[in-house]
């Protein structure tokens, strides 16, 4: 059996799939409200207590909502009796004020006619996700007003603020989440930056950038590039847009005080990571015709660096991530921080045999504890 309130809250589960149908066109009326039938046989006054109480909340009642379609149980006991058989909303007009929807389905649906009038392409999108439009219903139109502006100029490479759409200052910033599903449709492949997750460079808009710190090892480079001082900070389209890298050393390591310790190496240059940061790296072409190296700690975070950044640059040489360095400063293993992921994509053999044993024993050699005499001999090897 089955209660007005529960019809209704079946009925508000069939909300999104109402609104799919509508953007497809499709029929959706008559919907029938499944429920557990009742027997002849049931107790009779709490039968009659739900009847009475079914038909009193249908449309033959409060002139909206659900129908109820009885047909006549016989029974030993009680005789003849007249049972609902079927519970049936037959018309959009009584499932929305049903489900009190009604003033939201109209603004609803004036959005999504404003939409596909505007944006045609967007109508497969608003069938599959009809329901992200109705919190934004107040702003919509605003939202499009951004869209547009972002296929007629895509990747407009100025602030969010600089944008000549008429809205507030921090619009964009606010609703960047609908934005970028929407943008995601209308803009051409090579206008979004696919595997980007940060707003602004998915879209090519202009933004406070990180920094890049860059280090010269070589102290005759300095002159050659024209460099004030040995140790910069740019920003990450500076250092994308730096000229006569190509063909260095390049060494990337984790830890700020190893960026700074890292002994003169001819022809190198140091790039401080900052970690998971390196990331930032993929955008910076140049160092496509670098010779990389990669120094992290000896933990499951920093084989997970070193896999990221090969992902971008499979040139990149690991050093001093190897067995030979963990068992030779076994005695500075610490406890480290757990990670889930037992593989990683872009390591060699002898590092993936190393990055298993850390991951399962959760164990950590900061690279800190690297003696300085060990690091020259290494970079007199590899500079060699």
């Amino acid at each position: 059996m089955i209660t007005a309130d529960e019809i209704k809250q079946k009925a508000v589960r069939k909300y999104r799939p109402f609104l799919r149908a509508v953007v497809q066109g499709e029929p959706f009326f008559p919907l029938e409200i499944r429920f557990r039938k009742a027997k002849a046989g049931d107790e009779y006054l709490a039968l009659r207590e739900w009847v009475g109480a079914l038909l009193a909340g249908s449309k033959a009642e409060r002139g909206f909502g659900y129908e109820v379609m009885l047909a006549e149980k016989k029974s030993r006991r009680y005789g003849r009796q007249s049972l609902p058989a079927h519970i049936i909303i037959n018309k959009e007009d009584d499932f929305l004020r049903l489900i009190g929807k009604k003033r939201e389905f109209g603004e609803w649906k004036t959005a999504v006619s404003h939409t596909i009038a505007t944006f045609p392409q967007l109508q497969n999108w608003l069938a599959q996700h009809p329901h992200r439009v109705l919190p934004h219903l107040p702003i919509w139109d605003d939202l499009l007003l951004v869209c547009a502006y972002f296929v007629a100029h895509p990747r407009p490479d100025l602030y969010m603020r600089e944008l000549p759409v008429p809205v507030h200052s921090k619009f964009i910033e606010e609703h960047q989440a609908i934005l970028r599903h929407l943008l995601d449709e209308l803009l051409p492949p090579d206008a979004i930056l696919a595997d980007e997750s940060h707003f602004e460079r998915r879209f090519g808009l202009r933004y406070d950038e990180p920094q890049i710190r860059l280090r010269l090892l070589d102290e005759s480079l300095r002159g050659e590039l024209g460099w004030p001082t040995a140790d910069i900070s740019i920003t990450l389209s500076a250092c994308a847009g730096l000229m006569g890298i190509n063909g260095r050393i390049l060494l990337i390591v984790e830890n700020k005080m190893t960026f700074l310790t890292l002994p003169p190496l001819q022809n190198g240059i140091a790039i401080w990571g900052k970690g998971f940061q390196v990331n930032l790296l993929r955008e910076v072409g140049w160092l496509a015709d670098c010779d990389m190296l990669y120094w992290g700690d000896l933990d499951a975070q920093g084989f997970a660096i070193l896999s990221q950044l090969r992902g971008y640059w499979p040139q990149t040489r690991s050093f001093l991530m190897d067995a030979a360095t963990l068992e030779k400063y076994g005695d500075f293993v610490v406890t480290g921080t757990p990670s889930p992921v037992m593989e990683l994509g872009h390591l060699d053999e002898g590092e993936t045999a190393v990055y298993r044993q850390l991951a399962a024993r959760n164990w950590r050699l900061e690279q800190e504890r690297i003696s300085q005499a060990d690091v020259m001999a290494v970079l007199g090897l590899q500079g060699a």
